[in-house]
């Protein structure tokens, strides 16, 4: 394996808290991409009593070439996994719910209304305290679908393009580039409208301005928050890792992303698509008030 740079080192402390937070997930028979993706952040995230759940499922029935998340032929799907999510959401007392998921290809409508009913769990559960971000697959473009999961009220929807354009055939080859923006679009276009968020991964032989291209294609779709990490590979039998990228140069990759027009930027080597989530979707919010004040008084200095 090639060797991480000092940088990329993380020192893993096991508490009680990260302990705790195994309990919940054991006993719920939930899965998290922390776990099933080998997430770096994993110790540091459940240290917090938060993580990223995994739905329908554990094992994906698309094969890209960066993820280690088992692919194969996948099981049946939960019909009582939402109420489990919602449940585990309580116990450990998060405020801002991440839902993400397998690729279930297999499943006429993509598992998207499992995603519906997950995010209405939550609410439930929580009396609506709990803001509910999802991260989902293409759903083979079919807009119907997206419809469903973003009719149950999402605070954040994510679709990650994850790396850029030249790339997308080698490294996602049962995805599609334009097909994810488009993804991108339909959650921006739905009223009312959710944070429309993405990510990408650097590190799999893209140039800079293939990144910045990627970046301005996001904000075209009106993708509002993005976040940038260090591709790390799995195993020897992944794509190989072509460079890593310095802080540094991850602080310059923010610094364009803000002059680009994204309300939130989080960059760095370890960064992954739902890293600080809830301070991500803090930052948007503000944002956005910050605008509609700005509107309101250009409003009424226009009528004066």
């Amino acid at each position: 394996m090639t060797r991480l740079p000092p940088w990329i080192r993380k020192r893993v402390r096991l508490d009680t808290r990260y302990a705790a937070v195994r309990e919940v997930l054991n006993r719920a028979r939930l899965h998290t991409v922390c776990q099933s993706a080998q997430c770096p952040n994993e110790c540091e995230c459940f240290g917090r009593g938060t993580a990223t759940f995994m739905i329908l499922g554990n094992v994906c029935t698309r094969n890209c070439r960066f993820c280690a998340v088992t692919h194969g032929e996948a099981g049946a799907l939960d019909p009582d996994e939402p109420r489990r999510v919602a449940g585990a959401v309580m116990d450990l007392g998060v405020r801002h719910a991440v839902i993400t998921s397998v690729t279930r290809d297999d499943v006429p409508d993509g598992g998207a209304r499992i995603f519906a009913e997950t995010v209405r769990a939550i609410r439930r559960a929580s009396g609506g305290r709990v803001t509910v971000e999802v991260l989902t697959p293409d759903f083979k473009g079919a807009a119907c679908d997206m419809a469903t999961v973003l009719a149950a009220g999402p605070d954040v929807f994510n679709h990650n393009i994850e790396t850029v354009q030249r790339l997308q055939a080698s490294i996602r080859p049962q995805a599609d580039y334009a097909r994810s923006l488009a993804v991108l679009r339909v959650a921006a276009d739905h009223r009312p409208k959710p944070f429309v968020k993405s990510g990408i991964m650097v590190g799999l032989g893209e140039t800079d301005e293939e990144l910045y291209a990627a970046m301005a294609d996001l904000r075209r779709a009106d993708c509002e928050i993005l976040t940038i990490g260090q591709y790390l590979a799995p195993s020897r039998g992944h794509w190989p890792v072509a460079r890593f990228v310095e802080p540094h140069v991850f602080e310059a990759y923010a610094e364009r992303g803000r002059k680009l027009g994204f309300k939130s930027v989080v960059a760095g080597p370890l960064v992954r698509s739902s890293y600080e989530a809830e301070k991500c979707l803090a930052q948007c919010r503000d944002a956005s008030a910050s605008d509609a004040e700005a509107d309101a008084a250009g409003g009424a200095a226009a009528a004066e």
